[in-house]
């Protein structure tokens, strides 16, 4: 059966297509690659086997194109078919090359003991994530903040660009072509209302990030979380955070942690411009 977590994701992800990420270049993109990606982009947390049809409906590309991809990913090992349920599942092949990627990483390498050593010192939660489309996917995750926030966050999991500090921090950092496009895709998913809300607050992070340095955002009952963007030439879609759970006003958080979560950035900075770092 098919979760419902799988049902959500669909609502989420059919209504347009998030756009492209900038710096690419103009050589035609290849189709079949896309589509073959965001089949393997449609398995969350939840969702260990999905048919022909679920992938369908996930990712809006007709059944006979989904089966024809499908037998292309179990051919080149990166997915499994179980012939009982006629369903998919992600094949190792995949985890393989995320450790590999993790391992790989000297943004991770040299970020991971500075933001554990903050999270220890402060007691919070410490995050590092990139953009992949229209969501943020955490890299590293360090929870040691006293209270438990209500949502478990690990490595790899996801989050919405246009609700969170991580989100609109990164927004921050993008030109004003790619941003719009982004921004023009989440208003498509929104209602009117709902939009105008959300739409305001983006600007408010957006303005507060060049002023500042950080946004903070509360998309979750008194979880208060504090963004910045990394703005290196090489990590143009990654932004840190610090966020725990609390009953405290999200401006006495600000004034609390806004200075170390700057400190840390800056330092990550230092050290990836150190030989052999980047």
């Amino acid at each position: 059966m098919t979760p419902p977590q799988f049902h959500e994701l669909k609502k989420q992800r059919n209504d347009a297509t998030p756009p492209a990420v900038p710096g690419q270049g103009r050589s035609t993109p290849n189709r079949s690659l896309e589509r073959g990606l965001d089949l393997l982009r449609a398995f969350r947390p939840g969702c260990e086997y999905l048919t022909n049809g679920d992938l369908s409906e996930s990712t809006g590309l007709s059944k006979s194109t989904v089966s024809r991809l499908t037998q292309t990913l179990v051919r080149t090992g990166f997915l499994d078919y179980d012939p009982i349920s006629g369903a998919y599942r992600l094949a190792p092949s995949l985890l393989s090359l995320a450790h590999t990627m993790y391992h790989a990483n000297s943004l991770i390498r040299v970020a991971e003991p500075l933001m554990r050593e903050v999270a220890r010192k402060l007691q919070v939660n410490v995050g590092l994530a990139a953009a992949d489309g229209d969501e943020m996917v955490y890299l590293e995750s360090i929870r040691l903040s006293a209270r438990k926030t209500p949502r478990s966050i690990g490595t790899g999991q996801r989050l919405p660009i246009d609700l969170t500090a991580l989100g609109r921090a990164y927004l921050s950092a993008q030109d004003e072509v790619h941003r719009e496009s982004l921004l023009q895709h989440f208003q498509a998913r929104r209602c009117a209302s709902r939009w105008a809300e959300l739409s305001g607050e983006i600007n408010d992070a957006i303005r507060s990030v060049k002023s500042h340095g950080y946004c903070a955002a509360s998309w979750q009952p008194q979880v208060v979380s504090i963004a910045t963007p990394l703005n290196l030439p090489t990590y143009r879609t990654h932004a840190l955070n610090i966020s725990l759970s609390t009953s405290e006003s999200i401006d006495k958080v600000i004034a609390c942690y806004s200075g170390p979560l700057v400190e840390l950035a800056e330092a990550i900075r230092s050290e990836l411009s150190e030989p052999g770092n980047s």
